[in-house]
């Protein structure tokens, strides 16, 4: 008990270690996943207060209110709906134990410490978290471009130089393609291409 008191008054409890894929099951966020749906770990860090899991559909935090308690709050943050931006990662100086990983993720900002050991890891996970925030971005201008079309069909039908036809029928149809576009093609939910492609450990 003594040496979690004192790691917390320290500060240096909150240092985080990359886990490794063979201990996924042994961590708290593997009980919050929706692995029915083939949600999978991708990326861990594990401090002795949080755990930063990323999967491949979204970020789980769980929580810790200090090193010394076991209370936990579960936060999800799905890609789909949350958007990744500011990521950048602050390297160690000659005296400092840790490097820090920083973003925001919607209105949430965090900024992780992790051991600077883990340096060429934590590397693999910010080019992942760059890269679902251009894809990110590209399906904002794909939804943005949708209904800027959606408009100009408004546009025609006022105008009355829609092609002719039953309303109902085209309007089910014009729904069911906007539907389309915002929900599908242009919201990417599953990243696992992404993490497969910069995550190493």
């Amino acid at each position: 008990m003594f040496k979690k008191l004192a790691a917390e008054a320290l500060g240096i409890s909150d240092i985080g270690v990359i886990v490794s894929p063979k201990d996924y099951d042994k961590v708290d966020a593997d009980d919050y996943l929706f692995s029915e749906d083939g949600e999978q770990i991708f990326f861990l860090i594990k401090s002795k207060k949080d755990e930063y899991c990323f999967t491949n559909v979204a970020l789980i935090h769980v929580d810790g209110d200090s090193a010394v308690s076991s209370k936990r709050s579960i936060k999800r943050y799905e890609y789909a709906s949350t958007h990744i931006s500011d990521v950048s990662i602050e390297t160690a100086g000659t005296l400092d134990m840790d490097v820090e990983l920083k973003f925001r993720a919607g209105d949430t900002t965090f900024s992780i410490d992790v051991k600077k050991s883990h340096i060429e890891q934590l590397k693999d996970i910010y080019k992942a978290l760059i890269s679902i925030g251009k894809q990110q971005h590209r399906d904002a201008v794909g939804r943005d471009n949708a209904l800027r079309a959606l408009d100009a069909t408004a546009s025609m039908h006022k105008l009355n130089t829609a092609p002719a036809g039953g309303v109902a029928g085209q309007f089910g149809e014009l729904l069911a393609a906007v539907n389309t576009a915002m929900l599908e093609t242009h919201t990417k939910c599953d990243f696992s291409d992404v993490f497969s492609k910069y995550i190493h450990n």
